[in-house]
C-alpha cells in the first residue's frame, strides 16, 4: 500500500493527515505545506528479517575522560560554552536579523583557528568577497579561516567528508538544501534534513558544527523544534538596536551550565568583551531618580547588577498602558494586583512603564521586589539610597520568599560599591558580603518602612 503525504507546520512542526488553514497546535495561519513519505528502501523491506549489530552497553560507574576543550581566547564566549569548545559538538546560534551573529562567528573563527584548530566558514547568505570584506574591517584578513559560499547539503558534506575539519559554520542552516527533500529551502523538511545531516557528521568524525538560525517575529529559531533536541548546545544572541550591548545566552548546553551568559559590546571594529557586565549596565547611573533601582540578579552563575527603571504617570486614556521593555508583561501585571490588593496602593488611572537599562532581559522571579521598589518610589516621587540593592520574589499573599545564591549577589554588589541592601528574611545562611542587610518579611513592610507610603 503506497503511503500517504503528511501535512506538517511550518511554524511549530506539527503533523497532520489533511491540509488546513490554521494550525491547531500553535494557531498559525497558513504555516501548513504537504511533505512527502520517506520511500522504503530495501533495508526498510527487510528489517524485519534481517538482524542488526548489536550495540555495546555499559554500566553507570564506568570511567570515562572528559571531552578536551579549546578556547578561543574570548573570554566571555567560552563561558557560555561552558569552558570551550568541545570536539564532535553541535551548536545552534539564533538571533535577531543584523544583530550580530555573522560578526560574532567569524571573529570566533579566527580565534579558533589561530588557537590551531583547522576551521571553515560556509555562508549561504553571502559571497566569499562579501565574507572577506567584514574581515578586513574586522582586522581577521590574515586568520587562517577558509571560507566557501555553498547552500547544497550534498556538496558542503562531500567537502566536509574529504577535509576532515575540526569546526565548521554553517551560515545559515535555512539557506541548506537537500536534494532528497521535496520541499523548498528553509521549510520544515528542509531544515530538519540538514540539522540532522550536519549533527551526524559532527558526531562520526569529531568535528565541531555550528549553525546559525534564523529567528520567527517572536523570537523563537525558526523550523520544527526537534532541532533544538538535536543539537548540544542552543545560544542565543540578544541585544537591542538602540543599544551597544550585545547578550550570548546558552538556553541549552550539554556541556555546561545552561541560562550563562556572555556580554559584548558593538563597536566599529566588531564586538569588544565586557569582563564587568554590572559595571557597565550601571555607568549611566547619576544621582537618586525617582523610579531607579538597582536589582543583583544572577544569569547562570554570574552576577548581574541592573537598573530597574519605572515611570508611573496620570493617564488621559479611559485604559492605563502598561509598558515593558526588559522584563515578562504577565509578571509587571501581577506585581502591581499584589500591591493594590495587599498593601492598598491603586494604579488605576495611572500609566505604568517600566524598562530594564542596557538592553538586557531579566527572566527571574528574584526581580519582583526591584520592580515593586521601582513602582513605589515613582508613584510617590520619592528616591531610594544610591547605594542600596534590592532583590526578592513576591508571592500572591504579598510574602516575601528568599532567593538563592544571596551570597554572590551581596559580594557583586559590595564589590562596585554599595553598602547596603534589602532582601527578604529567611533563605540559607550566608556571609553578608560587606552590606548592611535590611531583611523584610512582606510587601506591607517593604512598603512601609522603606518607601513610607504606607
Amino acid at each position: 500500500m503506497a503511503k500517504l503525504n503528511t501535512f506538517t507546520c511550518s511554524a511549530c512542526g506539527a503533523s497532520f493527515s489533511k491540509w488546513s488553514g490554521r494550525c491547531d497546535g500553535c494557531g498559525e495561519w497558513n504555516t501548513i505545506v504537504e511533505e512527502a513519505p520517506l520511500s522504503a528502501g530495501p533495508a526498510s523491506k527487510s528489517l524485519g528479517a534481517k538482524r542488526g549489530t548489536p550495540i555495546t552497553l555499559t554500566d553507570l560507574s564506568a570511567k570515562e575522560t572528559p571531552p578536551p576543550r579549546t578556547g578561543s581566547g574570548m573570554d566571555e564566549l567560552d563561558r557560555v560554552l561552558g569552558g570551550g569548545l568541545v570536539p564532535a559538538s553541535a551548536i545552534l546560534v539564533g538571533g535577531d536579523p543584523g544583530i550580530g551573529k555573522s560578526t560574532l562567528l567569524l571573529q570566533a573563527a579566527a580565534r579558533f583557528a589561530q588557537a590551531g584548530l583547522k576551521t571553515f566558514y560556509i555562508s549561504g547568505e553571502e559571497a566569499s568577497a562579501q565574507v572577506r570584506m567584514r574581515a578586513q574591517r574586522l582586522a581577521l584578513a590574515d586568520a587562517p579561516v577558509k571560507l566557501a559560499a555553498a547552500t547544497s547539503l550534498r556538496d558542503i558534506l562531500t567537502t566536509l567528508e574529504t577535509e576532515a575539519p575540526d569546526l565548521v559554520i554553517i551560515d545559515s542552516i535555512q539557506t541548506v538544501w537537500a536534494d532528497n527533500v521535496d520541499s523548498v529551502p528553509g521549510s520544515v523538511s528542509q531544515v530538519r534534513a540538514a540539522a540532522h545531516e550536519l549533527t551526524t557528521f559532527a558526531k562520526r568524525k569529531g568535528s565541531s558544527v555550528v549553525m546559525v538560525g534564523h529567528v520567527t517575529k517572536d523570537g523563537q529559531i525558526a523550523g520544527p523544534r526537534v532541532v533544538e533536541h538535536m543539537v548540544d548546545t542552543v545560544l542565543y544572541f540578544e541585544g537591542e538596536r538602540g543599544h551597544q550591548f550585545r547578550i550570548l545566552r546558552s538556553v541549552k548546553n550539554r556541556f555546561g551550565p545552561a541560562d550563562e551568559i556572555g556580554v559584548f559590546e558593538m563597536t566599529g571594529a566588531g564586538l569588544a568583551e565586557v569582563a564587568n557586565p554590572s559595571e557597565l549596565f550601571l555607568s549611566g547611573r547619576g544621582n537618586p531618580a525617582p523610579g531607579s533601582v538597582v536589582f543583583a540578579g544572577i544569569e547562570g552563575t554570574r552576577p548581574v547588577l541592573v537598573e530597574m527603571q519605572a515611570l508611573v504617570a496620570p493617564t488621559p486614556h479611559s485604559q492605563p498602558r502598561r509598558a515593558v521593555v526588559g522584563w515578562d508583561s504577565a509578571r509587571l501585571s501581577m506585581i502591581l494586583a499584589v500591591l493594590e490588593a495587599r498593601c492598598g496602593i491603586p494604579f488605576a488611572g495611572l500609566d505604568v512603564y517600566l524598562n530594564v537599562a542596557g538592553g538586557i532581559k531579566i527572566s527571574e522571579p528574584a526581580a519582583d521586589l526591584a520592580v515593586a521598589a521601582a513602582l513605589l518610589s515613582a508613584r510617590e516621587d520619592t528616591s531610594l539610597p544610591s547605594e542600596t540593592v534590592v532583590f526578592g520574589e513576591i508571592s500572591l499573599s504579598g510574602a516575601l520568599r528568599p532567593v538563592g545564591q544571596t551570597e554572590n549577589r551581596l559580594k557583586e554588589a559590595r564589590k562596585l560599591g554599595f553598602t547596603s541592601a534589602i532582601v527578604p528574611t529567611g533563605g540559607k545562611p550566608g556571609g553578608d558580603g560587606g552590606l548592611t542587610l535590611t531583611r523584610m518579611s512582606d510587601l506591607t513592610a517593604f512598603v512601609g518602612e522603606v518607601i513610607g507610603a504606607g
